[in-house]
This record gives structure tokens, C-alpha cells and sequence, in this order.
């Protein structure tokens, strides 16, 4: 919403999502967004649609677009000891929302250096004739993925969805055995999607076995780069969907059960010292305990309503009910 210069009215104005309507919307910097702008791409990704009620304007506006994002991680490191939510300072339940999450990082590998500084030197002494034959231009590209997008809507074939089920079913099988979810029906949503892109740039109204394959074949590529837990060297799509891996879960609810256990042998005294709970739970627990796990402990705790932490006191809600 911005007021008109001449008119000095309230005038609506589209933004980029609304003007990449049936279209790809690009994203750099994607991490230094604002809140307010990452709560509209909530809706944008989920429903295609972008809801305005300010100023009086009350409207519905489509946005059907791919959103293609590039962010930076913390610090322009990336740590794999953490999760890709944690590098990229972005919330699970945005990042969960995309269907193909790549990880394109700088190892210290000497090939690779090589490889790199030979295309960036490249770029500076070739001629227009030899780019021209190793790239394909910007504009032919657009071209091609607004004559495709418009020209072609692929139907599932009877092969291509047996294909489909069959690797939603192996892809939940493979944390059945240790008691993790590593699909969800959001990543049967993912591969349907992937499929009917791939049938597109076939310039096909089918979608077929070989573009469930290919779909297959891309996302599992991405998982395995941005949800392998690190711990573990398993793939946990926890580490997308809620920031944390399924072991990082685990060791947390027994950091907040040991602290309770704590608590409850206090009898009937009410008002602890910070410091000094910290204390005794860092000598009386096997694990190093750090700040950081005690103030989570305390935070879970604090939201089951069993305790309010207030400056440096820890207060036990009396009346409380597990």
C-alpha cells in the first residue's frame, strides 16, 4: 500500500510476487529479508495467493509462481555441525516449504579451485562466438520456460503414479527401523510437482515413469546434502521441518526430564536460585551440561507451565499437572 503522489490517495501497488504471477520469482539475500516480508511468502507458498486487508483495501490477489532463493549462512561460513535452518537464520516452517534445498559450498579442494578459476578467468577472454556456443542466452531461456509453462499441463499416467507411491513408501521405510519419519506428504507433493516440471520441459502433456525417476533422483540429491544429521550420518528430515535433528531431540527432552527429576526433590520449596540449580545439575549429571542446554531445559519446562523463570530466580508453578 503506498499513497499516490499526484492524487495523494492510498493506491495499491503489486509487488514481485504478484507480477511473477504464472511465472519464477528469483530471490538474492533471501536471509536478510524482513519478518514481514518472509510471513507473506507463508501464504504465497502454501496457497498461491497473497491476502491484503490494510488502509481499507480488502483484497485476493494470485500469486502461482516458482520462487527460486539464494541466502547466505551466518557469518558466510556455513557449520555443518548445524542444521540449515541454524546457518541461514531462517525459520523451519519457511524452509520446510521449498522442494529442493541445495547446498552449494567452497571446499578446500584443489580440483575444484582449479576448475572455478578457470571458468572466472574464462569469462574474460573468450569472445562472443565461443560463449555463445557453450551458454544459452537469457533470452532463449525465458522463452523456453514461458512457452512450456503456458503450452503444456501434463496428466499422471497410471505407470507414473504406481511410481510415485512406490517411492513415498520406500522413502518413509528408511527411518521405520530406528523410529524417525523421513517423509512426509509434503515430499509426495514435492515429487508430484518436480514430475510435472520435468514432463514440461519435455514438452509433454504425460507425465511418465521417466520423469518420476528424474524427480525421484533430484530430490533425493537435496536430501541428502540439507537433511544428513551430521551426528549421525543419517538423513533426518527433522533437521528441516523443525530445525533440530531427531537426536538433538531426544538428548533435549533428557536434559529437561534430569532437570525436573531435580526440581521435584526439592519438596516443597518454591523459589530457586538460578545459579545454584545450575550448579548442582552440571555435578550431579554424567554429560556436560552448557548454558545453553539449561536455558533450553528451562524454556520447555517454562512452556509446560511447570516453572517461570524471572532474572536469576526459577519459580515451580504450584498446582501444576503433567
Amino acid at each position: 500500500i503506498t499513497k499516490d503522489p499526484d492524487s495523494r490517495q492510498l493506491v495499491l501497488q503489486t509487488g514481485a510476487l504478484v507480477l511473477a504471477d504464472n511465472g519464477i520469482c528469483c530471490i538474492d539475500e533471501f536471509d536478510k529479508m524482513n519478518d514481514s516480508t518472509r510471513s507473506v511468502l507463508h501464504e504465497v507458498m502454501e496457497q498461491q495467493t497473497l491476502s491484503i486487508a490494510k488502509a481499507g483495501i480488502i483484497c485476493q490477489l494470485n500469486a502461482r509462481t516458482s520462487i527460486l532463493a539464494a541466502a547466505n549462512p551466518i557469518g558466510s561460513e556455513y557449520d555443518p555441525k548445524k542444521t540449515v535452518s541454524e546457518n541461514i537464520d531462517l525459520p523451519p516452517t519457511l524452509v520446510s516449504r521449498f522442494d529442493l534445498i541445495f547446498l552449494v559450498l567452497d571446499p578446500a579442494n584443489e580440483l575444484y579451485d582449479k576448475r572455478l578459476a578457470r571458468h572466472l578467468v574464462s569469462l574474460y577472454y573468450k569472445d562472443q562466438t565461443q560463449e555463445e556456443e557453450e551458454t544459452m542466452s537469457m533470452s532463449i531461456l525465458r522463452d523456453y520456460i514461458a512457452y512450456a509453462k503456458r503450452k503444456f499441463m501434463p496428466k499422471m499416467t497410471d505407470g507414473a503414479g504406481q511410481k510415485l507411491i512406490d517411492h513415498y513408501l520406500q522413502m518413509r521405510k528408511v527411518g521405520a527401523g530406528r523410529g524417525q519419519i523421513t517423509a512426509y506428504p509434503r515430499q509426495l507433493e514435492s515429487l508430484i510437482r518436480l514430475s510435472e516440471a520435468h514432463a514440461r520441459m519435455r514438452f509433454s502433456n504425460l507425465v511418465e515413469v521417466v520423469d518420476v525417476e528424474e524427480a525421484y533422483r533430484l530430490h533425493r540429491e537435496a536430501v541428502k546434502q540439507s537433511a544428513t544429521d551430521p551426528q549421525t550420518g543419517l538423513i533426518d528430515l527433522g533437521m528441516i521441518t523443525t530445525g533440530q535433528s531427531s537426536d538433538s531431540r531426544r538428548k533435549r527432552q533428557e536434559v529437561k526430564d534430569a532437570l525436573k527429576a531435580i526440581l521435584e526433590k526439592k519438596g516443597k520449596v518454591v523459589t530457586h536460585s538460578y545459579a545454584k540449580i545450575l550448579e548442582e545439575f552440571r555435578s550431579n549429571s554424567e554429560i556436560q551440561i552448557t548454558r545453553d542446554m539449561f536455558d533450553d531445559a528451562l524454556k520447555d519446562l517454562s512452556d509446560q507451565r511447570y516453572l517461570t523463570r524471572t532474572n536469576q530466580s526459577i519459580r515451580i508453578n504450584v498446582g501444576y499437572s503433567s
